[in-house]
């Protein structure tokens, strides 16, 4: 039995062989690091390759690359066709470089060391809930980004794609057109903001990031057109906010942070909307599913343990977090996807 490899045959195998099954996953994020660090699936855009030929495109030792090659093809990233070329597949696509919906960068970040690194440290977060990165590595995970700038580099590659698929699925199932002005804070360099206010021209903007950050934003947003609709303020989400928008973005913010700082944000833009009792907070973030089911948040809700002490929530956790800055939920967002939690300010004395 333990010759049957492949996802759609686990539920075929005995317990104690799913088991072990479980524990290949980092075998399996290894080749396709591997092969995403090796630029596999551009080397074979035009068409299928020997291993030879791959090897010889690539620099590597043919034989070893073979053998990486036939995992790789056993999970369907790549096919390997009779006559031992390997093709493509519809996954192995996803890999190439500068195509619409690529996962090249984000592979490259699950594969790379500060990652791998810190979940070899997991033990230690569970026995003293101290970020394991820092266990790793002797500081923070944000300082590392400052101090090795090709880990800098990545993690903003990997990000901005997963922040252009995120903000696709977001603005489809929410109607930000609603608002005659967004604020969106913590915002970074202004993408998600750029496609919201393309979408709806009646809307204006405020983007609220770091200096060094905001600083990046003029080009994205001129070259989206909507320049002339937003205020950029350099800033800091610690800190005293605009006041005055209609409602207030943060999306991808919270879950960095334990629920002592995420409510200290969250305070911040209860102030901000002290005299707006009508305007909204519009938290965008993976909302963790229900028990025993499965949903990528659960995994991503590690990640933020083991680099910096953030969180992932279930609704439940949201709900609570909320009231304790004075917001609650007003909408009923669909958990185990990324998810636009609409909430209201609750007045002091109802």
């Amino acid at each position: 039995m333990t010759g049957v490899v492949g996802p759609a045959m686990t539920a075929a195998l005995p317990p104690h062989v799913r088991l072990l099954l479980l524990t290949d996953g980092k075998r399996i994020s290894r080749v396709l690091h591997v092969v995403a660090e090796l630029a596999i699936a551009d080397e074979l855009a035009d068409g299928p390759l020997t291993v030879a030929e791959l090897a010889e495109r690539t620099d590597s030792h043919a034989d070893s690359l073979g053998r990486v090659l036939r995992v790789a093809a056993a999970f369907g990233v790549l096919a390997e066709q009779p006559d031992g070329r390997y093709a493509l597949t519809d996954v192995g696509a996803a890999l190439r470089s500068g195509v619409p919906g690529s996962q090249r960068d984000m592979v490259l970040y699950n594969g790379d060391e500060m990652l791998w690194r810190s979940y070899g440290r997991l033990l230690h977060t569970v026995r003293t809930g101290e970020p394991a990165f820092e266990a790793a590595y002797g500081h923070g995970f944000f300082e590392h980004l400052e101090q090795n700038p090709d880990a800098g580099a990545l993690f903003d590659r990997a990000m901005t794609g997963m922040s252009r698929a995120t903000s696709h699925m977001l603005l489809d199932g929410f109607d930000f057109g609603r608002f005659g002005s967004i604020a969106d804070i913590g915002g970074g360099r202004g993408l998600f903001l750029a496609e919201l206010l393309g979408r709806h021209p009646q809307v204006r903007g405020t983007l609220v990031d770091r200096p060094t950050v905001v600083a990046e934003a003029d080009k994205i947003l001129a070259e989206a057109g909507v320049a002339d609709r937003v205020d950029v303020v350099p800033g800091d989400f610690f800190g005293e906010l605009p006041k005055g928008a209609d409602a207030y973005v943060l999306k991808a913010v919270l879950h960095d942070w334990a629920d002592d700082k995420a409510a200290a944000i969250l305070g911040r833009i209860r102030e901000a909307l002290a005299d707006n009792p009508e305007g909204r907070l519009l938290i965008c973030e993976f909302l963790v599913g229900p028990a025993n089911e499965w949903d990528r948040g659960k995994l991503l809700d590690l990640d933020m343990l083991v680099r910096f002490g953030g969180r992932e929530r279930s609704e439940q956790q949201w709900r609570a977090l909320l009231a304790t800055a004075g917001f609650e939920l007003v909408n009923e967002p669909a958990a185990g996807r990324w998810a636009v939690l609409e909430c209201r300010p609750v007045p002091a004395a109802r």
